[in-house]
């Protein structure tokens, strides 16, 4: 029987909370490498990496959330994942975190609606609150939280 991924999410942190997004929309983790930077474009967007050949721009998860700048430390990571623009063509983006943790299973049951406030970060980017134990997870709808004319300027970034 095959394993069911719909309610697999791989956790990582950002300025002390935990976050995550479907395992579906994940490629792989990558260590931390300092992407080369290009001129002219959002602060959030940090450069490009080479992933086997092919351009890939990062994300700065942090500046994207409105979320001060740290210095990269040993737990920094890119996850390459898999967006779709607005006009539903995908797009594959290193996004850079604090840490990744691991992949966790929350069923429906322990999730709730996305707060319309009280979060540090645009509620729009949020799909749901995921509870494990006592903890929460915030799960991203990484698809909303690029809109039609980053995801041009992202995609013009691989290209480059």
């Amino acid at each position: 029987m095959a394993e069911q991924t719909d309610k697999q999410y791989l956790s990582f942190g950002i300025d002390g909370e935990t976050y995550a997004v479907p395992v579906g929309k994940v490629r792989e983790v990558l260590e931390y490498v300092k992407p080369t930077k290009l001129p002219k474009t959002a602060e959030y967007l940090k450069g490009i990496i080479n992933v086997r050949g092919s351009g890939i721009p990062v994300v700065d998860l942090r500046t994207r959330f409105g979320l001060p700048e740290i210095p990269v430390t040993k737990d920094t990571a890119i996850i390459v994942m898999e967006i779709a623009d607005g006009e539903g063509r995908s797009l594959v983006i290193g996004a850079l975190t604090d840490a990744v943790h691991e992949v966790v299973d929350i069923d429906d049951e322990h999730m709730e609606p996305a707060p319309r406030f009280g979060t540090r970060i645009d509620s729009g980017f949020i799909r749901a609150i995921g509870k494990r134990g006592d903890a929460f997870v915030i799960i991203l709808d990484i698809d909303k939280a690029f809109r039609g004319d980053e995801t041009e300027e992202l995609a013009r970034a691989a290209a480059s």
